[in-house]
């Protein structure tokens, strides 16, 4: 009985972290929400707050995330990240049959703006929307399909063994030791000019400040390194800032839907 309550507890764990190397993990997913919910206008936040039945941004933010284990949502997987080689444009490189996060977030914003979408639908993807916003700013979900966006990118993270893409998900996050709600309320004050500065640009051109980042990974990150300190104070802010920008994102496009 031991053994096999052992060999349980063993499975769950696993399955805990590769859950948790998939994304930003549920609290850069919950900051991007909540700090979008920050700059939502009057009128979005009261259709949002109609369509979630009063939850919040934060609330919902991991819920891409969380339909994984139900095979009948196995088609949105591959809208998560897009993968294609260094020196190649996302626009003229084959796409997947099976779609991408630009398309992903295309196909969401299409069916919030269509009157004739039913209200199911609307909670559907507004939700994956909130998520797929986040993806968009991690940037190994813009990265390399030979290591599976970094999954197979192998490195230390101090003492223990992991790889770059959990890195960038949440061992960064965890070492930061600061909840969400910490994490959108100590966000960098910006000016007026500066917030609409993040704002300006499509998804496309917010993908590709991603991509920039994710090559900076890649040019200063070894195979089997052992990151930690140094690794936290180089790439913490770079991290906050996507936080950051990608919650004011996902609001500028959340108004322009609901407004």
């Amino acid at each position: 009985m031991k053994k096999t309550a052992l060999f349980i507890i063993t499975i769950i764990v696993a399955i805990a972290n590769l859950t948790a190397a998939e994304d930003w993990g549920k609290t850069g997913h919950r900051a991007v929400g909540e700090i979008a919910d920050s700059y939502l206008n009057k009128k979005a936040e009261k259709q949002i707050s109609k369509l979630l039945n009063g939850h919040s941004l934060a609330y919902v933010a991991n819920f891409g995330d969380d339909i994984k284990s139900d095979h009948q949502y196995d088609s949105f997987k591959p809208w998560h990240y897009v993968n294609f080689p260094f020196g190649e444009k996302y626009e003229t490189y084959p796409k997947s049959e099976k779609g991408d996060i630009i398309q992903g977030i295309e196909k969401c914003i299409a069916v919030l703006k269509n009157a004739n979408s039913t209200r199911e639908d609307k909670v559907f993807y507004l939700k994956m929307l909130v998520h797929f916003m986040g993806d968009l700013h991690q940037p190994l979900h813009i990265g390399l399909a030979d290591d599976k966006g970094g999954n197979d990118f192998q490195v230390r993270w101090f003492s223990d063994g992991t790889n770059l893409h959990s890195v960038w998900d949440s061992k960064m996050l965890d070492s930061y030791e600061m909840s969400y709600t910490e994490i959108a309320t100590n966000t960098d004050v910006l000016s007026k000019e500066q917030v609409e500065a993040i704002k300006k640009g499509t998804v496309i051109d917010w993908m590709y400040e991603s991509r920039a980042l994710c090559e900076d990974i890649y040019k200063h990150t070894e195979i089997g390194e052992k990151l930690g300190y140094n690794y936290m104070y180089e790439y913490i802010n770079p991290l906050r800032s996507q936080l950051q920008k990608g919650g004011i994102r996902l609001a500028k496009i959340l108004n322009g839907i609901f407004s």
